[in-house]
């Protein structure tokens, strides 16, 4: 996996470098996560390495529907390189850099059961006030935490589940 962020990364930069340029950020984010859609599906995926896949085919495949002229570009610089297959990682790498430039924290947090709004909002303010940025808050359930939950903030992972307080009492009680 790391060897494929590797790849990706130079991609990644260059797409961001472009579509902050053009002042078109979200518009590059959409079309990219349609592209990485599109090139994780297994029918896809097994195709597009297929040399009978003509670059336009493959293009016009991957760019979603009033995609712009230098996205469509991007995709072919991809398609002559042979990297269609990491658009899944220079998506995701193009959405860290969009995150830094627009100083937003995305934060899961994972809980036993779904959190009120009330207990999100506060959720959002702390981090907030701990990262000294804008957070965009995601939810999950995962009911083996049985209470409590975890927030993953990126560099900052918080474990406040029932489920990693018994770890972390029994690492402790047999040390």
């Amino acid at each position: 996996m790391s060897q494929a962020l590797t790849v990706a990364r130079p991609y990644a930069r260059a797409a961001f470098a472009t579509a902050r340029d053009e002042g078109k950020l979200a518009a590059w984010s959409e079309a990219l996560a349609f592209a990485a859609r599109v090139a994780a599906d297994p029918r896809v995926a097994a195709l597009l390495p297929n040399p009978q896949l003509g670059q336009d085919d493959a293009i016009a495949l991957l760019a979603p529907e009033g995609a712009g002229e230098s996205f469509t570009r991007f995709l072919s610089l991809l398609a002559d390189g042979r990297r269609l297959p990491q658009l899944t990682e220079i998506a995701g790498l193009f959405e860290e850099l969009r995150a830094e430039a627009e100083h937003v924290v995305r934060a899961k947090v994972t809980s036993a059961v779904a959190l009120p709004a009330g207990e999100l909002d506060v959720i959002k303010a702390a981090l907030k006030k701990r990262l000294g940025r804008e957070i965009v808050v995601e939810t999950a359930i995962d009911e083996s935490l049985i209470g409590g939950a975890v927030i993953d903030a990126g560099d900052v992972v918080i474990d406040g589940s029932l489920k990693g307080k018994l770890s972390r009492l029994q690492s402790a009680l047999t040390h």
